[in-house]
């Protein structure tokens, strides 16, 4: 008979079979391998569920004294999921075996049908298979992980809505941590009849599922609001009502919204406990002021005062909204976090080396990203959303 395929050490198997002389007969077949495997012995069911099944692979008798047919299997499947299963079975019932296998066993076997070589390349198999449903598994769950994602962020991210042709806005969306941590930043824009723009960017607290949907609620919440023409203080508390009736976890949210006048000479700024954004001439720019900033929505039980502050635009400017993902990563030989101040001088430079920007601004944000991954020496943590919206005079 063929010799099993041998791997890099002996397969670690839990035999459960309260019969003397049947656990004799298995270990006198593994005898002729005995590098091959290496078997451990309890007569119970209730034995096997009271340890941790650090094993390969489980050898089931299905006639056990505390567990009759197919109960022992169900349970030890529910206690150990990714462990292969292989059944015993002294019925000369095919029947048998195959329900088994239909109940998640890896393969079954009638004990007086085997030899040494055949058992030890039944518990192989059975232990590759498993090990194969468990890879397809997973990457069953990442799928529909990133398929959620995927609309998630579409909700997190939507199309801006403004006719204006002197503005454009391009935008960019990292998730954390190799792309695997969906967070609750998000962004919007909307173009009201009388020309009036506005713009929006966030950041629920936390990261995972929960937070972005609620960043997908909020976001969709605020352009109801901005729709209805509603004043902005009212928009934002209406906005952290609905956050503290929706948030699951306690979440907060930091906000900075930004009115643009139909002319676009001077833009209104609320800080809710967010960075303030950049404001870009050419290639030079500066930080807007923090001297009003708010607490976040949602951190206080009353409700927040969020003061407005007015800013002259230059004729042609542009205006960089970001989330604090992307400048909280650290910097390479330091222990310290590169800090929005470090950022906007990245993104000054980057210009200042980039005189051509405004023909293609969403390369300046792929360069900041990259600029403070490197600064960071891999991925960063928190998820990133940039949104940078440029005027030109001209294109009115």
């Amino acid at each position: 008979m063929e010799t099993p395929a041998r791997v890099d050490r002996p397969l670690r198997v839990l035999l459960v079979e309260d019969d003397d002389g049947d656990a004799f007969l298995v270990s006198e077949l593994l005898a002729d391998v005995p590098d091959q495997v290496v078997v451990h012995r309890v007569v119970t069911l209730a034995s096997a569920l009271s340890i941790p099944l650090n094993v390969d692979c489980v050898l089931l008798d299905l006639q056990l004294p505390d567990a009759d047919g197919l109960v022992g299997l169900t349970k030890l499947r529910q206690h150990a999921p990714g462990t292969a299963l292989v059944v015993l079975t002294g019925q000369r019932d095919a029947l048998t075996g195959l329900a088994a296998v239909a109940a998640g066993a890896q393969d079954y076997l009638v004990k007086d049908q085997v030899d040494g070589l055949l058992l030890v390349k039944a518990l192989r198999y059975a232990w590759e298979r498993k090990r194969a449903e468990e890879a397809e598994r997973r990457l069953l769950e990442q799928q529909l992980v990133a398929a959620e994602n995927r609309r998630l962020e579409r909700g997190l991210l939507p199309a801006p809505l403004f006719n204006d042709p002197s503005l454009e806005l391009v935008a960019r969306y990292r998730p954390g941590r190799h792309g695997s941590l969906l967070g609750g930043d998000f962004y919007d824009a909307v173009e009201l009849p009388d020309g009036t723009v506005h713009l929006v960017i966030g950041d629920v607290s936390g990261h995972g599922p929960d937070e972005a949907a609620l960043g997908v609620a909020l976001r969709i919440a605020w352009r109801s609001l901005v729709l209805a023409n509603l004043p902005t203080d009212d928009v934002l508390a209406t906005i952290e009502r609905i956050l503290k009736h929706e948030r699951i976890n306690h979440n907060f949210v930091t906000l900075c919204a930004i009115t643009l006048s139909p002319d676009r000479a001077v833009l209104r700024m609320r800080l809710a406990g967010h960075p303030p954004p950049l404001l870009i001439e050419g290639t030079t720019g500066r930080l807007l002021p923090l001297d009003e900033l708010g607490v976040p929505l949602g951190l206080l039980p009353e409700p927040g005062i969020w003061r407005p502050v007015d800013i002259a635009l230059p004729p042609d400017w542009a205006l960089l909204l970001y989330t604090d993902g992307v400048y909280e990563g650290r910097v390479t030989g330091s222990q310290n976090r590169l800090g929005h101040e470090r950022m906007a001088e990245l993104v000054l430079a980057d210009l200042a080396a980039n005189p051509g920007w405004r023909k293609a601004p969403v390369q300046v944000l792929d360069r900041l990203i990259a600029a403070v991954e490197e600064l960071n020496e891999g991925p960063l943590d928190d998820d990133v959303a940039l949104a940078l919206i440029k005027h030109d005079r001209q294109a009115r």
